[in-house]
């Protein structure tokens, strides 16, 4: 047990501590503790004992952590989501989280637990090494910060800094608002940190490595805790928030006093040899972060894109048959890897697998896996239109696994693929695995959304041809021209005349056009809030501008998103529905968001129009289209079908 100035060990309140201390010491020390003692609000370290006990105390090493499971010096056990891997360092051990959805629960409901949780005063103190930078990270806590509803505390980290967050009753009248107080610190990936959170009921504090580097006086009074939240260790997680910790826990301990700033730098000294070791150097075994994936497929090449938690030399083996006897060197953008297969065959079945080689000798390889080049004119095709996956890694992974089961040749995702772009872990946990199923085998042909935030993300991960943010391809009696109605569209844009210029070469059968805003939509409140007035635009009006080339050029069908539900409108032409000779819009946004729901009046564009998840299938031969879309327990529930 180190030693802690606060002056006291638990089970005693302070005069009980000051009548024992009385009756053992020298008249002097007496004296000198009392006046000490009495100062408000301050503590002060006892020479000889260990000081309190922590209200939890969890040290993370093999003597406590056994499979998936943490025994606790102090406070409740824990249960790992994953297998945690124990990695070893000069002066002891640490765990190693994932940053996969990797978390260790104290409590699905921490509230259960009030012999755990701190009332007014409160000291939080964590060794941690963080390898992966999230615009809100997790230490420990327990907390909601839903809205309006901001309650309980987490210590922290941001793009940057650490962080303390917490919510009283005394703040803002008692009605819950959060304070995240940001460190001046700027942390190094893989460098271990001493960080300490500190509140007396007045003041906030965050210490970095013994030293103070943050203090507020937003927050006063009992730590207001929320009704229901998980008391979890390695992961920001509230209702609707979940990000994992990539790095390493060393030591965690919370007790229920404000601790002083000699505790903390007395604390930080014993391990300060801890912040020149790079953590990350050795626990992190070559691994995949983003398992291998397929970018832009055409009738003689396709793309094969993967991501290593270090850097390595890289490459892909192909070949006719599982044992992949080619291979291709990729391209590395830091640890993201490119490797581009040519020479290809039409409408042919191939096999890949990757292998990666650090510098160290490790290795890894993934399974193999095929992918079917693309066919030319004449050929059927059918492909799958998945939009909105957002941060929802059930329902898109369930909707990716159900339109694999159809065996599209391709994915086409209008926008929307994950929630925040310029989150690593919304790549890297949700997108990426939740597609994995499907993307791992056919190729993915997406266009940015407003969640792609037009982040360097989006940019690294894609293989798309220059600028990526518009582009075209073809497949079967098929063109597709991909645009990003995030930017200019009017017909002095650059997108615009390019579109223009392509749709007027293409002499495809059939051409469609995909990006993310919907001309036309009956959503309730986007364009206009139905349900308080009649006014609406009924559609995004800067992307209509792109509608008189659509029927200029004979455009059959557009696929949109954004809108998280399902709409197929009738054929439109000049602003009217038609028989035939218009184009048809299609709303697919229900590859995972939270769902939206159309408004009260129906507009005259409208032909079927439904609230849930699900996924569209297209299939093409010849002059047939057929168009058969499903919810997420595979129930058909609209098709159509067009004959030129």
């Amino acid at each position: 047990m180190t030693t802690f100035p606060f002056g006291r060990k638990s089970g005693f309140n302070t005069t009980a501590r000051l009548q024992v201390i009385q009756s053992c010491l020298p008249w002097l020390c007496r004296v000198v503790i009392c006046t000490l003692l009495l100062v408000p609000s301050i503590t002060v370290a006892s020479p000889w004992h260990d000081g309190p006990d922590p209200l939890c105390h969890w040290t993370f090493n093999e003597r406590h952590v056994s499979g998936n499971q943490l025994k606790a010096r102090l406070g409740p056990d824990g249960t790992f989501s994953q297998e945690p891997k124990i990695v070893p360092d000069p002066w002891g051990q640490s765990v190693h989280f994932s940053g996969r959805q990797s978390q260790c629960v104290l409590a699905e409901d921490g509230t259960t637990l009030p012999q755990w949780l701190p009332k007014t005063n409160m000291t939080i103190s964590a060794w941690v090494a963080v390898e992966q930078r999230e615009e809100w990270g997790g230490i420990v806590g327990m907390f909601q910060d839903n809205g309006n509803a901001e309650t309980g505390w987490v210590l922290g980290y941001n793009q940057d800094h650490f962080t303390f967050g917490l919510s009283s009753e005394g703040a803002n009248d008692g009605d819950g608002n959060m304070t995240y107080l940001p460190g001046k610190t700027t942390y190094e990936l893989g460098k271990f940190y001493h960080v300490v959170a500190v509140y007396d009921g007045q003041t906030m504090q965050l210490y970095v490595n013994g030293q103070l580097d943050a203090e507020s006086s937003a927050q006063s009074g009992a730590i207001l805790y929320p009704t229901a939240a998980p008391f979890v260790l390695g992961a920001y997680r509230d209702n609707d928030e979940f990000n994992s910790l990539r790095g390493r826990l060393r030591d965690v301990a919370i007790y229920d006093l404000a601790a002083k700033a000699k505790w903390v730098t007395h604390e930080f000294e014993h391990q300060q040899e801890l912040t020149a070791y790079e953590a990350t150097k050795a626990a992190d075994d070559l691994d995949f972060i983003v398992k291998p994936f397929l970018q832009y497929g055409t009738m003689s090449s396709m793309s094969v894109v993967w991501q290593t938690t270090a850097e390595a030399t890289s490459e892909v083996h192909w070949g006719e048959d599982i044992n992949c006897e080619n291979k291709v060197p990729a391209t590395a953008n830091g640890t993201i890897y490119t490797a581009k297969i040519d020479g290809l065959a039409a409408d042919t079945q191939y096999f890949y697998r990757v292998v990666s080689k650090a510098a160290n000798g490790q290795e890894i390889e993934s399974e193999v896996s095929t992918f079917q080049t693309a066919c030319g004119r004449g050929t059927p095709i059918a492909f799958a239109v998945i939009s909105d996956t957002q941060k929802n890694l059930k329902v898109a992974g369930a909707i990716a696994e159900l339109a694999w089961a159809q065996r599209p040749h391709f994915l086409l995702h209008p926008g929307d693929l994950v929630d925040k772009g310029k989150k690593d872990s919304d790549w890297r946990e949700e997108f990426f695995p939740s597609m994995h199923p499907l993307i791992s085998r056919v190729p993915l042909f997406p266009v940015l959304g407003n969640h792609e935030q037009n982040a360097k993300n989006y940019f690294d991960y894609m293989a798309l041809p220059d600028p990526e943010y518009y582009y075209s391809f073809s497949y079967g009696d098929a063109d597709f021209f991909m645009i990003d109605s995030n930017r200019k569209v009017e017909p002095e844009s650059e997108q615009y005349q390019w579109l223009e210029k392509q749709l007027a070469a293409s002499t495809a059968t059939w051409k469609f056009v995909c990006h993310h805003h919907p001309p036309y939509s009956s959503d309730e409140n986007d364009y206009g809030d139905l349900w308080k007035s009649n006014k609406s635009t009924r559609g995004d009006l800067r992307v209509r501008q792109l509608v008189p080339l659509y029927e200029k050029y004979g455009v059959d069908m557009v696929w949109t998103g954004h809108i998280h539900s399902y709409e197929r409108t009738w054929p439109i032409k000049e602003n009217e529905a038609v028989q035939a000779g218009g184009t048809i819009y299609m709303i697919t946004g229900g590859g995972g968001g939270g769902l939206e729901t159309p408004g009260p009046y129906r507009p005259f564009f409208q032909n079927h129009v439904r609230r849930s998840h699900h996924y569209v299938m297209v299939h093409i031969h010849g002059k047939t289209l057929e168009l058969r879309s499903f919810t997420l327990d595979d129930r058909l529930f609209d098709t159509v079908t067009i004959t030129k």
